[in-house]
């Protein structure tokens, strides 16, 4: 039997990357594989840590900045001791077989325009070593793939484009009248138009541009803010606190809106799309290359004219008695989790049966 490995910052349900690991635990118990975990951190309450063998790497103890590059170094002796053939490395670690990459550090400091520190050196470095080492790549986009080829030089044949999976049994469309209950357990009235911002990072997300076109513009639009509060609200900008049922959120919503400057992939695009609600992204949000034209309306970066043409689209549309809610056809790949580790495990057996 192939010993399989999972690395990843913490094990517990987060965002990103975390939580994908966490998709893939699940997805390799269904198919009778309990991989050895190892992480900085396990939330032990959780039922799916029964479906793992958890390995603790500390690293609380080290400045921040040093943290990655040491759980790298102790991951190697760690796999070691634990009998590992494969490693899927889901954060930055330089002895994995398969890297996945969900964002890299070149492509966001490029995208938000800003000069590399040298802690943001440390990061590259580790990153490239990363991807130099590994068997596989996993780009969860195509603006992934082309990144590692053109910022890490990595060769195309090595890059597998596998888009993230998303559990279609939790985001799912309701019906007129249960929408109707949560817009009013929301506090939507309804004449408003209401664009779901779901953001822990405001400035990254875009919320200055959204606050930006919002200005002075006389549409109906209410922007509800999920997640981390933002500094002010006012009329347009209302905060609903942190949704722990984010499926809700998506179905009392006419729109989801993102404006971010760096997006790796964009994972609430498709579980807005997944509940009904169709989205207003700028047009570098990953995920738009992989929704079909009914399902977004899409503006340049950073254009806030261009958003608020978008916007008054969206009004225009939300408005009409015709207009049909999306469905899962308007996502063009199988995001099912069942499909995406059955992927993974076809990487894991040719990096078995081809050693270097």
């Amino acid at each position: 039997m192939t010993r399989i490995g999972l690395s990843c910052n913490a094990f517990r349900h987060s965002g990103g990357l975390e939580r994908y690991a966490m998709d893939l635990v699940c997805g390799l118990h269904d198919n009778g594989i309990t991989p050895a975990v190892f992480a900085r951190r396990f939330d032990r309450s959780l039922p799916e840590i029964e479906l793992v063998e958890p390995h603790r790497i500390a690293v609380n103890w080290l400045p921040g900045k040093l943290r990655d590059a040491w759980f790298s170094w102790r991951l190697r002796r760690a796999r070691a001791a634990a009998r590992i053939d494969v490693l899927i490395g889901c954060n930055r670690v330089d002895s994995s077989e398969i890297a996945i990459c969900g964002g890299t550090h070149r492509g966001f400091l490029r995208a938000g325009r800003r000069d590399t520190r040298p802690s943001d050196h440390r990061q590259i470095v580790l990153e490239q070593r990363q991807y130099d080492r590994a068997r596989f790549i996993v780009a969860h986009s195509g603006l992934m793939r082309d990144e590692l080829i053109e910022l890490y030089g990595v060769p195309p044949g090595k890059i597998q484009l596998l888009y993230p999976p998303v559990d279609a049994r939790r985001f799912t469309p309701v019906s007129r009248d249960a929408r109707a209950q949560l817009r009013q357990q929301f506090g939507f009235a309804d004449h408003e138009v209401v664009l779901l911002f779901p953001s822990s990072s405001h400035e990254r997300k875009g919320l200055p541009l959204i606050e930006a076109a919002l200005k002075d513009n006389p549409l109906p639009v209410v922007v509800a803010v999920a997640g981390r509060p933002p500094e002010r609200t006012s009329q347009q900008i209302r905060y609903i606190g942190y949704a722990k049922q984010i499926e809700d959120c998506y179905r009392a919503a006419d729109y989801t809106i993102l404006a971010s400057n760096y997006e790796p992939f964009g994972l609430v695009g498709i579980e807005s799309v997944l509940c009904g609600t169709p989205v207003i992204f700028s047009s570098n949000i990953a995920c738009c290359e992989v929704l079909t034209d009914e399902a977004r309306i899409t503006f340049a970066p950073g254009d806030v004219d261009g958003l608020r043409a978008a916007l008054a689209q969206a009004v225009k549309a939300a408005t009409d008695p015709a207009r049909t809610a999306p469905d899962a056809g308007a996502i063009r790949y199988d995001m099912s989790i069942g499909a995406h580790v059955n992927a993974l495990l076809k990487l894991v057996e040719q990096v078995r049966s081809q050693p270097r």
